[in-house]
């Protein structure tokens, strides 16, 4: 019998707050570009994050990976590094890094492909809001 391959998604939500603005624009360019979500004192999500693994289904346990494992990884690399944080104030990656959305599923990728095992990551995806959702797959 051909092996299977499955995708499985682990769901979490997390609340922290962030202000959109790049040090290489101008305050004026800022305002521009980010609106209110330039505001100085920043602004709050709670954000929901979906975390896709891939891989081949082990004929001994039948599973892609434990998910009691997949659970310890986002903790670690999600949130206790975030829930409740101020982003740009609180992750050191944000100092130099825009907190955008995309820039944090690439954090999240980034961390998260380092503590799973080789290959098995395959796609974050954060809903910011109900209509505002970003998916990367490391490209």
């Amino acid at each position: 019998m051909a092996e299977r391959v499955a995708y499985i998604t682990r769901v979490q939500s997390f609340s922290a707050c962030h202000r959109l603005h790049s040090p290489d624009l101008s305050d004026e360019e800022n305002k521009k570009v980010f609106g209110k979500c330039n505001n100085p004192n920043g602004h709050g999500h709670n954000y929901k994050v979906e975390v896709t693994v891939r891989g081949k289904i082990d004929a001994e346990t039948g599973m892609v990976m434990n998910l009691t494992d997949l659970k310890r990884y986002i903790e670690d690399v999600i949130m206790t590094p975030l829930d409740h944080k101020n982003l740009d104030k609180d992750v050191p990656y944000f100092a130099k890094v825009v907190s955008t959305t995309e820039n944090l599923a690439v954090y999240i990728w980034d961390h998260m492909v380092k503590e799973l095992p080789e290959g098995l990551l395959y796609e974050v995806k954060i809903h910011e809001t109900d209509k505002n959702i970003v998916v990367y797959r490391g490209e």
